[in-house]
This record gives C-alpha cells, structure tokens and sequence, in this order.
C-alpha cells in the first residue's frame, strides 16, 4: 500500500492542511541525533519509539498506528535502523496506544512490532526535507479529521479522537433474509484480517460482535460500511465501535468463531457468550439502537426463549412472543412454493393472515399469524421441516405485519390477504383445534369424511401426491375420521398441503392435521 493514495488535491485542501508540524524521513545526520530508545518502558512520553520495522514500510502504515488512539502530530522514519520515531497530540493518547498494544501485539505487513515510551518528550524534525512524508502526514490528518466521531466536538489541532477498539459491535436492520457468520465473515475481511466473530440475537434482533487483528481494520470497515446493505432494499448495517478490546470464544460454531484457533471445540450450539462480555454490553446498551440488557445462554424468561428461538436454535411453545407475529420462511423450493400452500401449512398451527413471498428472492416468504403464540408454535414445529424438497428455516420477523401491494399493483400473486378465509382452525375460542396440535408426523388424522368414502378412495387419493400409503384405519365409533400414514413426514406434509379442505362430493371437505398416534 504506497503513501500516495491519500494524496488527493481534495483531501490536502481540507482546513487542517496548514499543519505546522512536519514529517521527515531521517537521512545522516538525523540518526545520530536519534540513536533509538533502548530502554523497554521508560516514563509515559506523547512520543512513542517503534522498533522491528519491516524494510518496506511506508509512513502512511506507521501512522495508522496510531491514528485509532488521537492525532498524530509527526514522525520520524530511521529507515536503515528499521525505526520510527510517532508523536501524538497528547500524553493520554500515547498511553492508550501502548496499553493497548501491550495487550495485542501489533503487526505490519505480517510481522510484529514493537512500541514503547521514546526518552524525547517532543520530535524535532528537519522540516525542509523530504517533502511527501510531510504531504502523507497532512493528508492522514485531513481524512482524519473530516471522519471524526460525530460527538459535537469538532477536532482541532490538539484535539484527540477517542481512543478505538478492534472489536466492532454490527447490528441489522430490515433481516428479510438470514444472515450468517459466514457471511460477514466474507463482509469484513475485505477490510483486514477478521480474528474472531461472536453472533446473537437480542430484543429479536441479529447482532455480531467482531475482532480485527488492527483498530485500524476496524476503522476502515465501520467507515466503508455503516449504513450499507448486505442484500437489495434490506439487511441494513449499523456498526460501532466495541468498548471490549478482545472476545474470548469458547467454541467455533455458526454462532461464533475464532479463527486464530481452529482447535476449539463446536460446543452444543449456544451462543459462545462469555460471562465477561455479557457484563461488558450491559454497560455498553446505551450505546445501542435498541435498549435492554443482553441475556446471556438460558435465561428463563421470554424474551430469551423468544430470541433463541428466533436464532433457530430451540423452539420454545407456550411462550408467547410478546406479540411478534410474523415469521421469515427461508430456503423454500421457490419452484412449487405458493400463498395458498404456505397457508395451508402454517394454518395447522394458527390463524394465518397475510402471506408474502418475497419479489426479489422468491424462496424466501413473510408470514403473518393471528397472535405471538401461534407464530412461536408455527416456527417450534416447522423450521428444519422438508416442504417440497427442501428444508425450511423458520425465524421471528422483525417486521410488525405483512404489507399488501398497492391497490391496483399486480405483484404476480406473490401476496396474499387470507384475513377473512373460512378455513381457519382457530376461530371459534375453545375449540377442539387448540386440544390437537402436534408436530409434523407421517401419521395424518383425517375427518370430515362423507359415508359414500371408501378406504380404497382415500387411499388412491394419497398416493397420487406422489407418496406412499402405509396403512390406514377408520375410528370405529365414527366413520366420518381415519388414519392415514404416510411413508415419511415429508410425504405427510405435502399430503397435508395438496387435500386439507378437498372436495369430496356432498359438500364434505375433508378436512387433515398431523396426529400423535400411529397405526
């Protein structure tokens, strides 16, 4: 990465170009006067000492060192000692650096530096030499301060930015679609090397905390992409800085990750959430676009059960999910997939208002149940379900409802108002619906059945959604009911979307739901 891509006419004109201090690369003299610091930590200085430079280095990376902790006001680069000597705006700010590096041991181009306390308290530099380090030094202070943090204050020469973490806290709006660890892993590492990533879901929204080798990674990445989405129209980033300084990862899993040590263990899928850190977003949830305190691992209460839930990792019935009534259908085998059949399926489990297939990722569908309950009973017992070939990941929306199209907005049947639809199960409160719930089996309880019906008929009719029919009994006390099992749960399933109300003749529509026994 040479210096002078921070060269730009735009940048050097900005006010702060006037600097008075300036940036030299020693030659001669300036080594003697500089012979190097040798002591290891000396009493706090505004000027640091840097030492096991590589070779190549440019002025530009030795700056941004210490950008992330303040202003820098010179350097000093002792090229053939592979030295360099940074001062900063301020004493605090040079403090900060080295505790922090202290902790995270630095690294250019691939190899650690060292940093300590230099014995000069200020630098004094020959200023008519070597133009372009003086050029690089404005230019970094330019795009610095037109990137300050937006506090009110503006920065003014001795001004320092606060001091960065290499930890990011990332939050996402508009989560139509899921996104992974993977994902942002692939996001952020254009920016720098990603060490480690910790994802959550918290007050029913996704969250990752994530760790660059550099605060000046971290920098990069929160300036390229706050405010950016991951996919069309949605999946907003909202990025801040971390007040933790390290994650500590106790599994590698999809919920976290560190990739520095791939010898973890994979846990059991709970989210590798360190008491530590748990204390430390307490503290930090002022910061955060939404309130409310983290609840680490298994906390008993709703909202945990409700955010777990969301991140697919349990299915939690009887909890009511305060009220979050729309699901996100993914991975949906966007061929077969439609309103009614979605409707069909999910109406086992509630009273489906509205179902939205998305227009610009048609395997991937909003569905709005009548209540909290019914949407947390829908997900517990269909996501990781097969519907049509595929197995489908079922999560809390953060959505409120399902919008319609505009009136007159033809939007290929993709969504559908079922609002008033007389097929409901759970209308009429106390009925015998709510008592025969159960979870997608490969036994279907069938009624509704006119006398005329044979077994043969029904039979037949079963097989022709492309199952196979393994046994079949009527009740006994009342030949409108039967059993029926299928070979496999997903033959079930899609016997269950293809006949639930189907005609049978004399106004009889057969009427399916999963049952508990077998034959």
């Amino acid at each position: 990465r040479g210096s002078d891509e921070l060269l730009s006419g735009s940048v050097l004109n900005s006010p702060n170009s006037n600097m008075s201090s300036m940036v030299v690369t020693a030659n001669g003299n300036d080594n003697k006067k500089f012979k190097g610091d040798d002591k290891m930590d000396g009493a706090p200085s505004r000027v640091l000492h840097i030492r096991k430079l590589p070779g190549e280095v440019t002025e530009t990376e030795v700056i941004a060192l210490g950008l992330p902790f303040g202003k820098v006001t010179n350097i000093l680069m002792l090229k053939g000692k592979n030295q360099a000597f940074l001062e900063l705006a301020t004493e605090e700010a040079a403090i900060t650096m080295v505790n922090y590096y202290s902790a995270v041991t630095p690294h250019l181009r691939n190899q650690p530096i060292y940093i300590q306390y230099s014995n000069h308290k200020e630098l004094k530099t020959d200023n008519t030499l070597n133009q372009r380090a003086q050029a690089v030094l404005q230019a970094v202070t330019a795009v610095q301060t037109t990137n300050a943090p937006i506090s009110g204050t503006t920065v003014s020469e001795s001004a320092v930015t606060p001091a960065q973490s290499p930890v990011l806290r990332i939050i996402i709006d508009n989560m139509y679609y899921p996104v992974t660890l993977d994902v942002l892993h692939q996001i952020f590492s254009k920016f720098g090397a990603v060490l480690k990533i910790i994802t959550f879901t918290k007050n029913n929204q996704f969250q990752a905390l994530l760790q660059y080798g550099d605060p000046v990674n971290a920098q990069q990445a929160k300036l390229a992409l706050d405010g950016q989405n991951i996919y069309n129209a949605c999946c907003t980033l909202r990025i801040d800085f971390s007040k933790l300084v390290n994650l500590n990862v106790k599994y590698n899993n999809d919920k976290s990750r560190d990739y520095t040590r791939p010898d973890l263990p994979s846990g059991d899928g709970q989210p590798a959430l360190d008491p530590a850190i748990a204390a430390a977003f307490a503290k930090e949830t002022s910061l955060l676009a939404v309130p409310g305190a983290l609840s680490p691992l298994a906390i008993p209460n709703a909202a945990a059960a409700a955010a777990a839930a969301a991140a697919g990792r349990v299915g939690m019935p009887g909890v009511s999910a305060g009220g979050n009534t729309v699901l996100l259908v993914s991975n949906l085998n966007e061929e077969m997939v439609t309103p009614q059949s979605l409707f069909t399926l999910f109406g086992v489990y509630g009273d489906v208002q509205r179902v939205k297939i998305l227009y610009n990722k048609k395997d991937s569908a909003l569905i709005q149940m009548a209540d909290g309950n019914q949407s947390q009973l829908a997900m517990s017992h269909l996501n990781g379900q097969k519907m049509y070939g595929k197995i489908i990941r079922v999560t809390l929306s953060k959505h409120q409802t399902v919008q319609l199209p505009r009136e007159g907005l033809d939007d290929q049947g993709l969504t559908k108002d079922f609002g008033n639809s007389p097929l409901h199960r759970f209308k009429k409160p106390g009925s015998k619906n709510f008592q025969n719930i159960f979870p997608p089996s490969a036994t279907l309880h069938l009624s509704n059945i006119p006398p005329s019906v044979a077994e043969e008929d029904l039979r037949t009719l079963f097989a022709n959604t492309g199952g196979t029919v393994k046994a079949f009994k009527f009740f006994q006390r009342d030949h409108k009911m039967a059993l029926l099992q299928m070979s496999t749960v997903e033959e079930a399933i899609q016997a269950l979307i293809d006949l639930h109300n189907y005609n049978l003749g004399e106004n009889h529509h057969l009427r399916v739901s999963f049952s508990k026994s077998t034959i």
